[in-house]
């Protein structure tokens, strides 16, 4: 028994001692007070919310936006929003065309609005290194649901 108890204030005085394991959040400036309609970017499995003022997608049940230069996901529609390492953020999202960005940031505007950011140049040949060779694309998020809010 006094060997349970033992462990058992040990566990206790460690649980005290050490910090929980947290995930940090952001706020990247989307306050949605309703869901979005939301929209197919075409020859793509992204959709896009074009009544929203921010870069906000959906793939593959998260929701994607690019705020000051990052990469920010979540699984519901109105955040918590968690950082993504660019190398991380998948394929489709990056593939989106820059036409479908409410909010491009500033060196967008050189290039071409019906292409894709070009990636690599902005992030670098360390990003390009740190990228995973190519994989077949499984899609199985399927389409935004039309107000996850309203689910039974």
């Amino acid at each position: 028994m006094q060997m349970k108890r033992f462990v058992l204030a040990l566990l206790l005085a460690a649980a005290a001692v050490l910090p929980a394991a947290a995930q940090t959040y952001y706020d990247v400036d989307v306050d949605l007070p309703a869901y979005p309609e939301m929209q197919p970017v075409p020859e793509s499995p992204v959709y896009y919310a074009p009544g929203v003022d921010s870069n906000y997608f959906f793939y593959d049940g998260l929701y994607w936006d690019f705020y000051n230069d990052a990469w920010y996901s979540s699984a519901w529609y109105n955040g918590p929003w968690q950082f993504v390492d660019p190398v991380y953020v998948p394929t489709y999202i990056l593939w989106v065309p820059i036409r479908f960005y409410r909010r491009p940031p500033a060196y967008f505007r050189a290039w071409n609005a019906g292409r894709s950011p070009r990636w690599s140049e902005h992030w670098g040949r360390d990003w390009m290194n740190r990228q995973p060779p190519p994989q077949p694309q499984q899609h199985v998020g399927g389409r935004p649901e039309r107000n996850p809010a309203e689910r039974h």
